[in-house]
């Protein structure tokens, strides 16, 4: 009962992200978002960190992973999915996120991080992306600027599986914890935006809603659920974490349609399931052979 409250909630804070996302964006430019929201994360999780006396990153080299891991990982990534939600729907961007586990498996065969591409898991990036055709509508005719959100939301997702193949490879198994790594990329990556700041346009007087959005995207949405997403990896295992994949889009769905009053039609749903059907046959293991009699 306790892992299903877990995930659920992890879903939730997740989930809703694009929701504020969408929010915020009637007071603050992608730019803003995304600092305020690296900020307020780091501002959860480092006193934690500090708080827990745990080993702290040392040495040039290991400051160079963190920067490139919060670059793709954090900053390039949430200011894409800003910067799309300013001509999609948050739903779509919540849905389109949901790609992220297929890029992260192409990308992962290129760089021969993991192993071959079986025909199961061609299979599934296959339905995987037709289930991004299906969101897409090229049928019905895409406008520039949507067409534009669109490809900066497949570049966010894209962002992510970058970043867990370039974790994988030069941040794990260092002697660190999964908290104070992630601590330090939110810091990194709020300073990068940081220096950003000056080009991204002026703060236009912020609404309360706007201020509301922000916060919560920040010192919930992404500091908060961190916490919840290490507990629930930590008690229960990454296949447990890894159902919130799932439930995500669902609940970014929703609220954009039934909350924002977002434009949807049934080729949102449908790609949908075909993107997370695409993404559970590419996880699913091969069952061992049975002996012969």
């Amino acid at each position: 009962m306790r892992t299903t409250g877990l995930i659920a909630t992890l879903a939730l804070l997740w989930g809703s992200g694009f929701f504020w996302i969408a929010l915020a964006l009637d007071g603050f430019t992608p730019v803003q978002i995304t600092f305020a929201r690296l900020a307020l994360g780091a501002l959860v999780l480092v006193p934690i960190v500090l708080w827990r006396r745990l080993p702290r990153p040392a040495g040039r080299t290991m400051w160079l992973h963190l920067t490139v891991s919060a670059l793709v990982g954090n900053a390039i990534p949430y200011t894409l999915f800003a910067v799309a939600e300013q001509t999609v729907p948050s739903s779509l961007a919540g849905v389109i996120n949901a790609t992220t586990p297929l890029w992260t498996l192409l990308l992962a065969v290129a760089t021969r991080s993991d192993s071959r591409l079986t025909s199961r898991r061609a299979a599934g990036v296959a339905l995987g992306f037709v289930g991004v055709l299906v969101v897409f509508e090229p049928w019905n005719g895409v406008a520039g600027g949507t067409a534009t959100g669109l490809f900066a939301c497949i570049g966010a997702a894209a962002s992510y599986g970058i970043a867990y193949i370039y974790q994988a490879r030069f941040l794990t198994n260092r002697g660190l914890s999964p908290l104070t790594l992630t601590a330090a990329q939110l810091l990194i990556a709020a300073a990068l935006l940081a220096l950003a700041l000056p080009f991204s346009g002026a703060l236009h007087s912020p609404g309360p809603l706007a201020i509301v959005a922000v916060l919560i995207l920040g010192i919930i949405g992404t500091g908060v659920a961190l916490i919840i997403n290490f507990q629930l990896i930590a008690t229960e295992g990454a296949t447990a974490a890894s159902v919130v994949t799932y439930l995500v889009p669902a609940v970014a769905l929703l609220l954009g349609v039934l909350v924002l009053s977002e434009p949807a039609s049934l080729a949102l749903p449908i790609g949908g399931v075909l993107i997370l059907t695409g993404v559970a046959i590419t996880r699913a293991r091969s069952r061992p052979a049975r002996p012969s009699p």
